[in-house]
C-alpha cells in the first residue's frame, strides 16, 4: 500500500511546470516584460504615401529586431509592395564636454565589438559619453551618462540638434548636446558601470588634436559630428 502511494507522489514530482505558450515580445513578455512589439508601426498615418500592411517580429532579446510590409506610392504615381527590416535599439543622448579657456574637449576610450569585427583594428574607440534614453528624457539620460562613464557632474547643457544616426535600418535618433567642465566638476572616478561590463578610459584632447585626428583614431560618427559643430559654430569657432 505505502509503496504504491509513494510511487504515484513520484510521478507526481516528476511532472515538469509547464512553460508558458506563445511568441515572446508579442502576446508572452519577452526579457524586458514587452508584449505588442509586432503592432509597432501599425498606427502610422503621417505619409499618405505609405501604408503599413503587416509587422513581424524577428527577434525581441535586449533590442528588437522587426520586418514591416509596406505598400509604397512612387512619384509616378504607381503603387509597390515593399519589406523594411528595422532594428530599434531605443533613442540616445550624447554630450561634448569642453573647456573653452584650455579648447580642451573630454573623450572616453572604450571596446567596441561591432567595430571590432568589421575591420577596426582593436575595438577600442575614442568618442563622445552616449547612452540609451531608457525610460528618461534626453537631458536627464545624457546627464547620467556623462557622470557615469566620465566623473562629472555637469552643469547647464545646450541641446544642439537631434540626428538620425543609420535612418536606412536602425530606428534609433540621437539627441546631441555640449557642456563645459573644469575640475572642480570632477565627482568621482567614472569608468562606466562594472556590473554592465563597462570599461571605460578617460582621455583629455585639445580641440586642435582631436580634429586632427578625425578619420585616424577618432572614426565615430557623433563624435565626429560635434567636434567639426564645436570648431564650426560652437565653442571653438573664430
Amino acid at each position: 500500500m505505502s509503496g504504491a502511494g509513494d510511487g504515484r507522489a513520484d510521478a507526481r514530482a516528476s511532472v515538469a511546470p509547464s512553460e508558458p505558450t506563445g511568441v515572446p515580445g508579442v502576446d508572452v513578455p519577452d526579457r524586458r516584460g514587452r508584449t505588442g512589439l509586432h503592432l509597432t508601426g501599425r498606427e502610422l498615418t503621417g505619409n499618405p504615401r505609405v501604408r503599413v500592411r503587416d509587422v513581424r517580429l524577428l527577434s525581441s532579446n535586449w533590442y528588437v529586431t522587426r520586418t514591416t510590409q509596406i505598400e509604397f506610392q512612387h512619384r509616378d504615381g504607381h503603387w509597390s509592395v515593399e519589406e523594411r527590416e528595422t532594428y530599434d535599439r531605443g533613442n540616445g543622448a550624447t554630450i561634448l564636454l569642453f573647456d573653452a579657456v584650455r579648447r580642451t574637449v573630454l573623450l572616453i576610450r572604450q571596446f567596441r565589438y561591432p567595430a571590432y569585427v568589421n575591420g577596426h583594428p582593436d575595438g577600442m574607440l575614442l568618442e563622445l559619453p552616449a547612452g540609451l534614453l531608457d525610460e528618461d528624457d534626453p537631458e536627464t539620460a545624457i546627464r547620467r551618462e556623462a557622470r557615469e562613464e566620465t566623473g562629472y557632474a555637469i552643469g547647464e547643457v545646450t541641446r544642439v540638434f537631434d540626428a538620425y544616426m543609420s535612418p536606412g535600418s536602425i530606428t534609433e535618433k540621437l539627441f546631441f548636446f555640449a557642456a563645459s567642465y573644469d575640475a572642480a566638476d570632477r565627482a568621482d572616478a567614472g569608468g562606466g558601470l562594472a556590473d554592465e561590463g563597462e570599461d571605460i578610459e578617460l582621455v583629455e584632447l585639445g580641440i586642435d588634436e582631436a580634429l586632427g585626428r578625425i578619420g585616424d583614431d577618432i572614426v565615430d560618427a557623433k563624435t565626429i559630428m560635434l567636434l567639426q559643430w564645436a570648431a564650426l559654430s560652437g565653442p571653438f569657432a573664430r
